[in-house]
């Protein structure tokens, strides 16, 4: 007998999407377009696009081309065989940053479980162009799990990024479900590794999830003891929204003030940063969290080279 699935809960009005086709937003586009870049804003059909784009002037940008060797079942990026690296994209990304006039600048991913390296190599490459055109703007990675190759962790950790972010997406019991190919200690394994060059190598560790998908309120709050226990510092939480049909239902919305009390549970855990919202992703507000970290961490060897860094001004 063939069980009859329930129907996917009405969205609520508090989830509502502004639409801000300002002048700003055109710019960000036609930066963005004119240098054949891919943002994650526009794959991942983010909701905060006319926000960051239109009133911020921030973008998240994609790189590693635009089709995923992975197949989550929340996210709308295209799966497939990818094609091969571009290599003057380092290049096209720093000036994208650099012509924005970003302070902070957000770099992720497709999965390229392609590649020896998972691309931790052009990663690299792509912080180091930042770094070259425009030295005091800080830059935020959101990597894979690079399938546990610690060796390519090392290459990113060596570039320095102000903050080094991975997702957990969702809790523990899901991970099958939503994302086949992770696994969930490997992902608090990466983070852990990475905290342990807080203040040296990197500024700041940090992770998000989506709720929605079928999690209780309890699984979310182990979960984030699981990140704490892993030394993580920021943290991010949101509303779970169906891109298409093909992918998962929405199993609840969230409301505001279950929202907020996640935010209190992450203040009481000691995150340094909380962002917890329906609209919430990774990168919203990035700029908040890493203004925090950065006056945690004030006289430490990472700031004192990225102030030094800054002071001697662009490369060439």
């Amino acid at each position: 007998m063939s069980r009859v699935k329930p129907p996917e809960p009405r969205r609520p009005d508090w989830i509502k999407i502004r639409l801000e086709n300002t002048d700003q937003y055109r710019e960000v586009k036609r930066l963005v377009k004119g240098l054949s870049l891919n943002t994650v804003c526009e794959e991942a059909r983010c909701p905060n696009i006319f926000e960051c784009w239109g009133r911020e002037k921030t973008a998240t940008f994609m790189i590693m081309g635009d089709i995923c060797t992975r197949r989550c079942m929340f996210c709308s990026v295209e799966k497939g065989r990818p094609g091969y690296l571009d290599p003057e994209e380092p290049a096209h990304v720093a000036e994208a940053v650099a012509g924005l006039g970003l302070r902070h600048a957000v770099l992720t991913q497709v999965n390229r479980d392609d590649l020896s390296d998972e691309g931790a190599g052009h990663f690299a490459a792509t912080i180091g162009a930042i770094r070259e055109r425009t030295p005091d703007c800080r830059v935020e990675v959101l990597i894979s799990d690079l399938r546990g190759n610690w060796d390519a962790l090392d290459v990113i950790l060596d570039a320095g990024p102000d903050v080094l972010a991975h997702n957990t997406e969702c809790v523990k019991r899901l991970y099958r479900r939503v994302r086949p190919q992770a696994v969930y200690e490997r992902t608090l394994e990466l983070l852990a590794r990475a905290a342990r060059h807080r203040g040296s190598r990197i500024g700041a560790t940090k992770s998000g999830i989506m709720v929605g998908l079928g999690e209780t309120e309890d699984e979310v709050v182990d979960l984030m003891r699981d990140l704490r226990a892993a030394d993580v510092d920021i943290f991010t939480v949101g509303q779970y929204l169906r891109p298409t049909r093909r992918h998962l239902p929405v199993r609840r919305y969230y409301t505001p003030e279950e929202f907020e009390r996640l935010r209190a549970r992450g203040r009481e855990l000691e995150f340094v940063h909380v962002e917890s919202g329906a609209l919430v992703r990774s990168s919203y507000h990035a700029n908040r969290a890493s203004d925090a970290m950065e006056a945690l961490l004030a006289g430490s060897p990472f700031q004192k080279a990225r102030r030094a860094r800054a002071a001697a001004g662009p490369v060439g």
